[in-house]
């Protein structure tokens, strides 16, 4: 009985003397999550020879591979309308209201409010001829858009040339050789930032493919690129794609 007391002294002892410094040790705190800019891509319709149920997962692909961005699909164009608008930083056009009406006066309301009041604008490929006829604003919204005389000829390589190697999307990204559309005679007088261009030989002159304006306080980036997926994967086109999104997203500071 007097050992058994004796051990358990000696052991209350011994734990007094290494207890207070294993309180004083802290579990290790566990890296803050990174948050990522939340994007909107917008799609759901195009001329048949877009398919753009083939070509939005690639653009999805090549946008979270930066680990920038949280990306979000709707295939349906009224979201514009929802109030959820406001949980987005960036929204993406994959688009075009082929036989379908454009989008509500209210949708067309949200999207300006939303690029006015500081937020990014992505408008890929024939996006650029949405809404041309019933929505007269959306030209200044995108700086060009396709309409009646503007064309391409066949798809087919071509030089795409970058015009200003100094922007921070087209820095790191030479002359290339492009096997696309390229659009041509589109139409616009909102002063627009051209970085990449090409000659056409349907047109006869140098078209701009790839440009940057302001509208309000937000960024709109145009690309129009990316007839199909063999062309969504050329690797400058990903460049292109990845780095203008951060651009509108106001992440060019990295």
């Amino acid at each position: 009985m007097r050992q058994a007391f004796r051990l358990t002294m000696v052991a209350a002892a011994f734990a007094a003397l290494i207890l207070p410094g294993l309180a004083a040790e802290k579990p290790a705190e566990k890296p803050a999550e990174k948050a990522l800019t939340r994007l909107l891509i917008v799609t759901g319709r195009d001329v048949p020879a877009h398919k753009w149920r083939e070509t939005t997962p690639v653009l999805r692909e090549h946008l979270e591979a930066t680990g920038e961005f949280e990306v979000v699909v709707s295939e349906e164009p009224l979201v514009l309308e929802s109030s959820a608008l406001d949980s987005y930083d960036v929204i993406l056009l994959n688009y075009y209201n082929w036989e379908r009406p454009g989008i509500t006066p209210k949708a067309q309301e949200n999207l300006l409010k939303f690029v006015k009041g500081g937020k990014g604008l992505v408008s890929f490929h024939f996006s650029c001829r949405a809404f041309e006829h019933e929505w007269p604003e959306y030209r200044n919204l995108i700086g060009r858009i396709w309409t009646t005389g503007s064309g391409h000829g066949p798809r087919g390589k071509f030089e795409a040339k970058i015009k200003d190697r100094e922007h921070f999307i087209t820095q790191g990204i030479s002359d290339f050789q492009a096997d696309d559309e390229l659009y041509a005679k589109l139409v616009g007088d909102a002063p627009i930032h051209v970085l990449v261009e090409a000659y056409s030989e349907w047109s006869g002159r140098v078209e701009p493919l790839v440009w940057t304006l302001e509208y309000g306080k937000g960024r709109v980036y145009n690309n129009v690129f990316g007839h199909d997926v063999k062309a969504c994967r050329d690797p400058n086109f990903a460049k292109l794609l990845q780095r203008g999104t951060l651009w509108a997203a106001g992440k060019d500071a990295k």
